[in-house]
């Protein structure tokens, strides 16, 4: 296993790092930007949507979807035009959208983040392929990592402040059953981002706590822990050949100097496999 930078981008806040076809994409929050980095070419490409953006996922019939300070919106990569959806939460300028994903059956689930921490103030949300918004799961603080595993019948989910993972039961739509399957109180860090793999194991980044963690489900036990050299370890996603490498964003942290600080790593040689990333059927 080895660690190194992938591309030559420096994010302030990177984020939300999801793999489709042979490019990873992802955002840099407080520079209000998506990105593409194809590892193939080495090429990038960057859109400012003008706004904070915490999460972006592909669409089925081509574009992206993203969820930023004014809701959800469409984002045309071939011109950078954004086209606004919905803004569930437009009543509270404290709050933007953090981190989500597609479901498997093409829905898009994401959350929002009380910026003054207010406890509760937040929540997550599901915007469905017809374009219509839900409340799905909350009341929470800071709506963070969502993975589905490869059935579909089971949805993960961090709320930070929790400290905790839950598992939700999923079918049409619907997170019901939840409960507390992993918590984190042992590592003195915020569980961010999340994926799975293909054996149905959870990778969690730690927010100021450098490190990613491997945990089972099934006994909500850590089965591995890679330290980074990047305090604000922000999020992780499998990408790569076969989908082999482990990818992970990183923030710059508010006093703390750090030469990679803010670049895209990578982690190769797991000997582990991730998941294809779900797309929004809208």
């Amino acid at each position: 296993m080895f660690i190194e930078t992938a591309g030559n981008i420096l994010s302030q806040w990177g984020e939300g790092p999801i793999w489709h076809d042979d490019s990873l994409y992802y955002v840099d929050i407080e520079k209000h930007l998506v990105h593409r980095y194809t590892p193939s070419t080495g090429g990038e490409n960057s859109w400012d949507v003008g706004e904070r953006v915490g999460t972006v996922v592909v669409r089925r019939q081509g574009g992206l979807l993203i969820a930023g300070d004014s809701g959800f919106h469409f984002l045309d990569p071939r011109t950078g035009n954004l086209t606004p959806i919905a803004d569930p939460e437009a009543d509270k300028p404290n709050n933007r959208f953090n981190d989500g994903k597609c479901s498997p059956d093409g829905r898009f689930f994401a959350g929002t983040i009380s910026l003054v921490k207010k406890t509760g103030d937040a929540k997550l949300y599901r915007l469905d392929p017809d374009l219509s918004v839900h409340p799905a799961f909350g009341p929470v603080t800071n709506s963070n990592g969502i993975v589905w595993n490869r059935a579909g019948n089971t949805c993960y989910y961090i709320d930070t402040p929790r400290r905790e993972i839950l598992a939700f039961d999923y079918a049409n739509g619907l997170l019901t059953n939840p409960r507390t399957i992993i918590e984190t109180h042992n590592i003195d860090a915020s569980p961010d981002g999340m994926t799975i793999d293909a054996e149905g194991k959870l990778w969690v980044a730690f927010c100021h706590g450098a490190c990613v963690v491997r945990y089972c489900p099934a006994t909500g036990g850590a089965l591995r822990r890679i330290e980074l050299p990047c305090l604000e370890t922000t999020a992780c996603a499998f990408g790569g050949p076969d989908l082999a490498d482990l990818y992970v964003t990183t923030g710059v942290h508010k006093s703390e100097k750090e030469e990679l600080a803010g670049r895209l790593l990578v982690i190769r040689g797991l000997g582990i496999h991730g998941l294809p990333s779900a797309t929004f059927a809208g």
